[in-house]
């Protein structure tokens, strides 16, 4: 039976735009005076490795797709809500981490960290810092999705929620006489009060109320447990207004997309410390990008670790890593013995996402002898 001839032609056009592709790309290559990477293709043995291999190399060299894949990306995110592999967007354009939600909502896979292991390094480092005359306070930040699970999946529970391996970790650190801050308390909380953000729109980290929440809480629970006493340092404040795309819009790594979007409008409080001739501090304070987030970011001295050092009226010791707050803070830490230096607390902040995601999991780190 004869195919009829729009199916001919369809089929025609099809083979014509797939073969077009790495025929534009080699004369490309070859203007530019580049020997055509498709040459490539016949060098190796045709094993499924090596053909995968050059598979992705084409991908990422090529122009026509560095020229189509921004658009494709902007009608998906624009039509179809999808937002690739590291971005969920929820209703009225939230948008979450989407391997921070994998990770409150799916089974552990294999290789993963867990509370136990958390709990475990935790209690370590406990009793290394007790053997210096040193508490430690440990704050896990709670991820956006637990603070607005609405937002993300309307029909989910107004008010928050804590996920399994979260619940499992705070009963682990009560067992093993960890001292903790609970911010999921504090967000419910907050919620409650007012109807201001506590997270960002287009980023997976908090407003600048959100930190203040959780500033108040680190400060009154460091201050009722009588580890250190509210100080004398003054500060000069400034608001400072910002117009910025969040992390979750940068991983998209759409111009497009990003083009469209409007900047969220953040308005944030600069704390500049007078001049004081002892800094010395008693509070070091470790953590990841929660911390980072304006404090070295634009606008500066905006963060936790200023807010929370205008909170107890004293200077603060910082030690930032983004994304390695279960295991390279203290690692860093270990290589800087001396930051524990007439310290009386070590305030260690960490992201709910990193008990199961957290760079180089959760090992125990041994501290230099004195």
């Amino acid at each position: 039976m004869k195919t009829p001839l729009p199916y001919r032609a369809l089929s025609a056009a099809f083979l014509l735009t797939v073969g077009s592709v790495p025929l534009l790309q080699a004369l490309l290559e070859v203007r530019r005076g580049e020997r055509p990477q498709l040459c490539e293709l016949f060098e190796c043995a045709p094993s499924q490795a090596n053909l995968r291999a050059f598979e992705r190399t084409l991908e990422a060299s090529s122009a026509v797709a560095r020229a189509v894949r921004p658009w494709l990306q902007a009608a998906q995110f624009f039509l179809l809500r999808e937002a690739g592999e590291k971005a969920l967007v929820g209703p009225g354009g939230w948008l979450f981490y989407a391997p921070g939600v994998s990770a409150l909502t799916q089974r552990p896979r294999r290789g993963e960290s867990d509370a136990c292991a958390a709990v475990a390094a935790a209690a370590d480092f406990r009793d290394q810092l007790a053997a210096r005359g040193i508490r430690l306070l440990l704050v896990p930040v709670p991820n956006k999705e637990s603070v607005y699970p609405e937002r993300l999946a309307p029909r989910a529970a107004k008010g928050g929620f804590v996920g399994a391996e979260t619940r499992r970790f705070l009963t682990l650190c009560r067992e093993a006489g960890l001292e903790t801050v609970d911010l999921h308390h504090a967000f419910r909380e907050a919620r409650a009060r007012c109807g201001e953000p506590l997270y960002l729109a287009q980023d997976s980290h908090w407003t600048p109320h959100g930190m203040r929440v959780a500033v108040d809480a680190v400060a009154e629970r460091l201050l009722s447990l009588g580890w250190v006493a509210r100080g004398d340092a003054t500060f000069e404040r400034h608001s400072v207004c910002m117009r910025r795309h969040g992390d979750l819009v940068r991983m998209l790594r759409s111009p497009v997309v990003e083009a469209w979007l409007s900047p969220e409008v953040v308005i944030a409080e600069q704390l500049v410390r007078a001049p004081a001739a002892d800094d010395a501090s008693p509070v070091l304070v470790l953590g990841d990008s929660f911390l980072r987030i304006y404090e070295l970011d634009e606008p500066g001295q905006a963060g936790f670790v200023s807010h929370l050092s205008g909170s107890l009226a004293m200077p603060l010791d910082r030690i930032i890593n983004d994304g390695g707050a279960s295991t390279l803070v203290r690692q860093e830490l270990a290589r800087r013995p001396q930051m524990l230096a007439g310290k009386k607390v070590v305030l260690w902040l960490f992201v709910e996402r990193d008990l199961r995601l957290g760079a180089e999991g959760w090992q125990r780190v041994p501290l230099p002898r004195r």
